[in-house]
């Protein structure tokens, strides 16, 4: 981004918007970049995919879970800027009625319309170099809900400043834009190179901070151990208003069975992070679907205390999660996790709850957060067992019970 009128600090984003995390979906891990319609009718980046999805978001369970947002990332501008408002427009052949009208639909539905762009998008497409003032009005002229800027091909150096910037341009059009922040994916941090984590909160809603995730357990093993390891700087600065993204969702595509999309809904729960979906709505499997829409599991991702949970010490080698909640009386979930694909039948642990620090008197019931039913009622030295699939996930929600 050039900052050439670029003022020194400013108050914040300040939007009071992602008090809890962000669900919805989003086009790009599932269609990438494809924008070839005549050979993928059904897969390309398009005004017909976006129409397709939304109603399938609104109509089939999906909005009434939580999933509000539909947004475009990469792949949607024409190759060009209008030549004389200067103004990003879509591409006239997959998108013939404009953002503005796609906005007006998706937002006939109950749904809110996000959108993706950059200095030049990480496709090549045209960008926000030296447009950011515009670039804010135009999304607001459209209708936008939800802004995710990328990081691609802008300098590492001055990020910061120019998100900041944007965010104020943002505020300036007076309409509510969740902001979405990348460059933090492109800075050094996780080598011990200082990034601001307050500065960013302070100006960005959520932020993307490791790479894209793929379709694949490896992958989703990689982000989690990842997360893992730089807990200690990544819990405290998320919270209502700013959140770590940790990337969309795979359930319901190619590359992860049942176990590991539960794995990555529950940990997602877990960690505060936003719950988006890429997958194609109109294939998603039915047990994935319920995975997906688990009741209890999103409750836990949109407590509004908004305090991700941290590691407790493992057992037999299951890494053990615990979050406290306002909801459910005040209670806590615990997920017990085995990330190995090699054990060959499940692990059998035996603990107590006072072994996850809660010691509290009297009794707890304790419910599988993915079906809903009772796992046990107990009290805080009581022996019980938990049973984990490998490459699989227990989560439980623990409420005092009387």
């Amino acid at each position: 981004m050039l900052l050439s009128d670029y003022g020194g600090r400013g108050a914040g984003l300040d939007n009071g918007l992602a008090l809890t995390p962000p669900m919805g979906w989003l086009t790009w891990q599932r269609f990438r970049c494809q924008t070839d319609c005549e050979m993928y009718p059904q897969d390309c980046v398009s005004e017909a995919l976006v129409v397709r999805q939304a109603q399938m978001l609104a109509h089939d369970g999906w909005l009434a879970r939580g999933y509000e947002y539909i947004i475009i990332d990469d792949c949607w501008p024409a190759h060009q800027r209008d030549p004389t408002s200067h103004r990003l427009q879509p591409d006239p052949t997959r998108f013939p009625h404009g953002m503005k009208w796609l906005s007006d639909f998706v937002h006939s539905l109950g749904l809110k319309f996000g959108m993706d762009f950059g200095t030049k998008t990480c496709a090549g497409f045209p960008g926000s170099l030296d447009f950011l003032e515009v670039d804010a009005a135009t999304m607001a002229d459209w209708g936008v809900d939800y802004i995710k800027m990328d990081g691609c091909y802008s300098d590492p150096k001055i990020q910061a400043d120019g998100y900041e910037q944007f965010g104020r341009y943002l505020n300036a059009t007076k309409r509510s834009i969740v902001f979405e922040c990348s460059y933090p994916l492109f800075q050094p941090w996780r080598k011990g190179v200082y990034l601001n984590w307050t500065r960013l909160a302070e100006n960005c809603n959520l932020w993307r901070l490791l790479e894209d995730i793929q379709d694949s357990w490896q992958s989703l093993r990689s982000i989690m151990s990842q997360y893992e390891a730089h807990r200690k700087t990544l819990i405290p600065v998320a919270g209502p208003g700013h959140w770590n993204d940790l990337d969309m969702l795979l359930g319901g595509n190619f590359g992860l069975s049942l176990d590991e999309t539960r794995v990555q809904m529950g940990m997602w729960a877990m960690h505060a992070t936003p719950l988006i979906l890429s997958v194609d709505l109109a294939t998603m499997p039915p047990d994935h679907k319920e995975v997906l829409q688990a009741e209890l599991v999103i409750r836990v991702n949109q407590d509004k205390l908004g305090k991700p949970a941290d590691q407790l010490d493992p057992i037999a080698g299951i890494k053990i999660w615990k979050r406290s909640l306002t909801d459910f009386n005040g209670g806590w979930a615990l997920a017990f996790l085995d990330l190995s694909d090699d054990a060959g039948f499940p692990q059998r642990i035996i603990l107590n709850l006072k072994n996850t620090g809660i010691s509290d008197e009297g009794l707890f019931k304790l419910t599988d957060a993915f079906t809903g039913t009772d796992f046990i009622i107990t009290n805080a030295t009581e022996p019980f067992e938990v049973h984990v699939n490998p490459s699989g996930i227990v989560m439980l929600i623990v409420q005092p019970f009387s």
